[in-house]
């Protein structure tokens, strides 16, 4: 969520921002602006909405100056407005932020008592100001900053433009990601590489408790300890077709079709001759499961899903006992923590707050932290014993979709790894599962063509208010995914059930008008589930059934819609039904005419409380 870029340039800064900017808006905002220094003159452009507007703006109000920073606002502190929208501005001094300031009251009380004023309602005037009231105390523009930065309690990243300075820019993390790049005579910042993609292949992440002085020709780093520090400068090559549409209407389109593709990548990443091949830890050592009794999976919406299926495998398959929490929730909870128990945190970002401060919280107390992540550089990757990543490739529908499917396809190889080291697995079927994993992204090249079929239910779904959706075993979490996504892009309520626990309650909503999606492979629960329709059916509700050929069949009459599926694998069942999930989301969301690619009040990297 939000979006920071700076560029201390060779050219025109505006139009380089504004397109950085375009780069990051899958992250969620509701408003954007820019600030330049020209002729050692600070000044800024703001706008409510989409980046359009900011961009008609600089046509009818130009912004010149080669140096600049802006910033794209998912509001926290403060309704969506002009005067609420980043860069805030104090005087001599311009600051974008992403994260919050806890203790901004205070600070801005205190700043009040010294006869400031304040226009916004953010948080984040507050550090404008501390920084201009450090400045009026005759500190140097560097000195401003830090003296600002160590005042602030919260999560953050931060970049500073100062009035009369061209060639400096100031930037701080602490919570939220913030990434600098090297360019020749020139130098930028960005919440994440894609936004530099096009600028440079030269990136240096910050970690947590750094603060950077920026020059066109120098950076300076210190640690959180003040400590001058060296960071890695990394060559990332990121393929910028990835964050392009490539002709689909929109991203969430494309990351549905390219999911065979990137399966493929994930598939063979985790295969080496046939078997399972993790990836070894920065010692070279291999995860050993036979040392952990108990695992914990923490995440945060369609990642604890993702989590939620794998418990259902890691139980049954490798015989390894699993707590699973929403990380918001454990990170309070404070759970004690048996020995031998190791925590695996998964996260699309590698930043997600919750998931990273649970991290944290489990760093001193599990045995082992495992993450499963699709950015190898995040805070979650960086802090984590083995990292197991997805390679799903930048993701930008905030609706996530090849992420998950990937997240559950590695979280299946850690299981089959966990089921051969401990011997729960006899040697024929472990292989069968593993020539089973080969074959997935075939599957789900299949599995894309009902996307016509779905296309036509959705426009009736489109007409409901609620929607229930139903599964059993490890399609029970498809089926809240399946929830989730119908109501993240097309604002229909829904809600995912066990289909058992359905007569315990939520089968008071059952009429004429609610649509009940199915979500049955013909697997042994598969009779269960079919008792479970015809309760539904018996009370007039209207059953969408997604299952295979036979157990459309099998289902019987009464059925009001049906999704045919091709037959698979136990195993991968609940990977492939992910696909409808997603396609009557995404159908019912164009039916309905929403914003299918960034929905209200969204934001695809979650990196506040």
């Amino acid at each position: 969520m939000c979006g920071i870029v700076g560029v201390l340039g060779q050219h025109e800064a505006a139009p380089i921002l504004v397109e950085a900017l375009k780069r990051l808006e899958y992250r969620g905002y509701d408003s954007a602006g820019i600030a330049t220094v020209n002729g050692g003159a600070l000044d800024r452009r703001r706008a409510v909405g989409k980046l359009v507007n900011l961009s008609d703006l600089l046509v009818h109000q130009p912004l010149a100056g080669k140096s600049g920073i802006g910033h794209t606002r998912w509001a926290t502190h403060g309704e969506p407005n002009e005067r609420n929208a980043h860069p805030h501005q104090a005087s001599h001094v311009a600051v974008v932020h992403n994260g919050i300031v806890e203790n901004f009251k205070d600070l801005r009380e205190e700043l009040t008592a010294k006869g400031l004023s304040f226009e916004s309602e953010t948080d984040t005037e507050t550090v404008a100001k501390m920084a201009q009231y450090y400045l009026d105390q005759g500190l140097s523009p560097r000195d401003a900053a830090e003296q600002t930065v160590a005042r602030l309690e919260g999560a953050f990243a931060l970049a500073f433009l100062f009035q009369g300075e061209d060639d400096l820019m100031v930037v701080a993390r602490k919570g939220s990601p913030l990434a600098i790049g090297h360019g020749d005579g020139e130098m930028f910042v960005g919440s994440d590489a894609i936004a530099l993609a096009p600028l440079t292949h030269k990136i240096t992440y910050l970690d947590e408790g750094d603060f950077a002085v920026l020059t066109r020709n120098s950076v300076e780093i210190r640690d959180a300890k003040g400590q001058l520090a060296n960071r890695e400068m990394r060559t990332i090559q990121l393929d910028t077709t990835q964050v392009d549409k490539g002709g689909y209407k929109h991203f969430m389109a494309k990351e549905i079709a390219e999911q065979p593709m990137v399966l493929e990548r994930t598939v063979a990443s985790y295969l080496n001759d046939g078997a399972i091949a993790l990836p070894r830890n920065a010692e070279g050592a291999a995860i050993d499961f036979t040392q952990i009794d108990r695992l914990t999976i923490v995440a945060c919406g369609t990642a604890y899903y993702a989590g939620a299926v794998a418990k259902y495998w890691f139980e049954q398959i490798a015989q390894i006992p699993v707590e699973i929490d929403v990380a918001s929730e454990f990170r309070y909870r404070e759970p004690p923590v048996s020995p031998r128990t190791a925590a695996l945190f998964v996260s699309q970002s590698g930043e997600t707050a919750d998931t990273l401060a649970a991290l944290r919280y489990m760093t001193p107390r599990a045995d082992c932290i495992l993450s499963v992540v699709n950015v190898p550089e995040s805070s979650i990757a960086r802090e984590s014993d083995f990292v197991f990543p997805i390679h799903a490739g930048p993701e930008i529908g905030v609706a996530s979709t090849k992420a998950f499917t990937c997240q559950l396809t590695v979280l299946l190889a850690m299981v089959l790894e966990a089921a051969r080291q401990r011997g729960t697995l006899d040697d024929a079927t472990l292989a069968h599962h593993v020539e089973t994993l080969t074959t997935l992204p075939g599957m789900m090249s299949r599995t894309l063509n009902i996307g016509t079929a779905s296309e036509k239910i959705s426009a009736k779904l489109a007409e409901a208010r609620d929607i229930l959706f139903l599964g059993r075993g490890p399609l029970f979490p498809l089926a809240m995914e399946g929830a989730l996504k119908l109501k993240e892009i097309s604002y229909i309520h829904a809600e995912g059930y066990a289909s058992g626990e359905l007569k315990h309650g939520p089968i008071a909503l059952v009429d004429k008008q609610v649509p009940v999606i199915v979500m049955a492979p013909r697997d042994g629960l598969f009779d269960k589930t079919v008792s479970n329709m015809q309760e539904v059916m018996a009370r007039g509700g209207k059953i969408v059934l997604v299952s295979d050929a036979v157990g459309l069949a099998e289902a019987g009459d009464g059925v009001w819609k049906r999704v045919e599926m091709p037959a698979c694998d136990d195993l991968i069942a609940p990977i492939l039904y992910a696909i409808p999930a997603q396609m009557l989301a995404y159908h019912t969301a164009c039916a309905k005419g929403t914003d299918v690619d960034q929905p209200r009040n969204l934001a695809k990297s979650v990196t506040v409380e």
